[in-house]
């Protein structure tokens, strides 16, 4: 029996390929990529990666993924495990990781996801494919799709707050500015307010801008019991239902629970974080989680925003790769992207896109409709 324990999880290597279309590139192809590189950046030897992580695949479900994985890359895991749920995937496997390495069941985890999902699959699959995480005996029979549930959910909570559709569109704007000055974002081309608000209708009060693309793209990173430039130093989830017509309030989705676990394991508060990593599937997405994760009033995101907070040279600067909006959403990659760009800001690895040093981040991530939710605390390095 394995009596070592390793009672830190540090963030060694974190690396993305380009989102956006790879054409003849499959979701094995893609992780593989995102692999080597974090791999070779973390400067360890593939006999030295005890442990597999590997995030589902829509357009790949095989049922040993991590398996799979392991075989392409030549690695060999004491521990091997494939993860579903849904966008709280990545962060979920990084928190796994956590787990892991301080039981002493591995010393080096890569953790890695990918798909080509814009090239490899038809659009109305991947809409149906979605679709399923709505309760089967109601809401998938009449019709409703991902971007129904989350028009449903900003409809109520525009109710109740007073946010309005100008202050989702700003939001779109920000992660288009943020993604501009990445060389892996899918989109990067300039938007303005009112082209958000004239873009196409999907499921009303959500355009087309307020929705993220359909990416090709992998992410990766490698996660060690070594000291390496960022810890995770707390971790939380919250599950308080599954499907939206089981939702209870739309202002307690448990956000607020999985982050209140993570910042008092790292024995820290909400002020003590200067970088967001937030899941923003939609703009309604980002405004929910930012308010009831307490970094804005109800209702009052845009006027942070609109003061300047949460750009990239803010007081707390929020998804500075452009989120999953502009970035690109390549189905679990897409949320592990935000880890990836987190620990890049915090290690001082961003080159021309470096942000003024970041001592904590916050990364949280929803699966489902704001149902599956984990939040991770990550420190650089040398920070007290």
């Amino acid at each position: 029996m394995r009596d070592i324990r390793y009672p830190h999880a540090y963030i060694h290597a974190a690396a993305t390929t380009r989102y956006g279309r790879h054409e003849g590139s499959s979701a094995l192809d893609l992780m593989a990529q995102a692999a080597n590189q974090a791999l070779a950046q973390s400067g360890l030897q593939r006999s030295d990666i005890d442990g597999v992580l590997c995030g589902y695949a829509t357009t790949f479900p095989h049922l040993m993924l991590a398996d799979l994985l392991s075989e392409k890359l030549g690695l060999q895991p004491h521990y091997a495990h494939g993860m579903q749920m849904g966008g709280a995937t990545g962060a979920a496997m990084v928190m796994l990781a956590r787990t892991l390495l301080r039981a002493g069941t591995c010393r080096h985890i890569l953790v890695v996801a990918g798909e080509n999902r814009l090239t490899g699959q038809a659009v109305d699959t991947s809409i149906q494919t979605l679709a399923q995480v709505g309760e089967p005996d109601t809401e998938v029979p009449n019709g409703a799709s991902v971007p129904a549930y989350y028009a449903l959910l900003a409809s109520a909570y525009m109710h109740q707050t007073g946010l309005d559709r100008e202050t989702l569109a700003e939001f779109a704007v920000l992660m288009r500015e943020h993604a501009a000055g990445h060389p892996h974002a899918h989109l990067r081309d300039p938007i303005t307010v009112d082209q958000v608000l004239a873009s196409k209708p999907i499921a009303t009060p959500l355009n087309l801008l307020d929705c993220c693309p359909i990416s090709d793209g992998a992410a990766a990173l490698v996660i060690s019991a070594d000291e390496g430039p960022v810890q995770v130093v707390g971790d939380g989830q919250a599950h308080r239902h599954q499907h939206l017509s089981a939702m209870r309030d739309v202002l307690d989705t448990g956000a607020a629970r999985a982050c209140a676990r993570a910042l008092a394991e790292a024995k820290l508060e909400s002020r003590h974080i200067d970088y967001l990593a937030i899941y923003d599937s939609f703009t309604i997405t980002l405004v929910m989680l930012l308010e009831e994760l307490g970094y804005a009033p109800r209702g009052g995101a845009g006027t942070r925003l609109r003061r300047g907070d949460f750009a990239a040279s803010g007081a707390l600067p929020l998804n500075t790769h452009g989120g999953l909006l502009s970035f690109g959403h390549s189905g679990v990659a897409g949320g592990l992207a935000h880890i990836v760009e987190a620990w890049t800001q915090l290690a001082g690895r961003a080159g021309e896109r470096q942000i003024d040093p970041r001592r904590r981040a916050l990364v949280h991530a929803d699966g489902g409709v704001l149902s599956a939710h984990v939040s991770l605390v990550l420190e650089a390095e040398g920070t007290t």
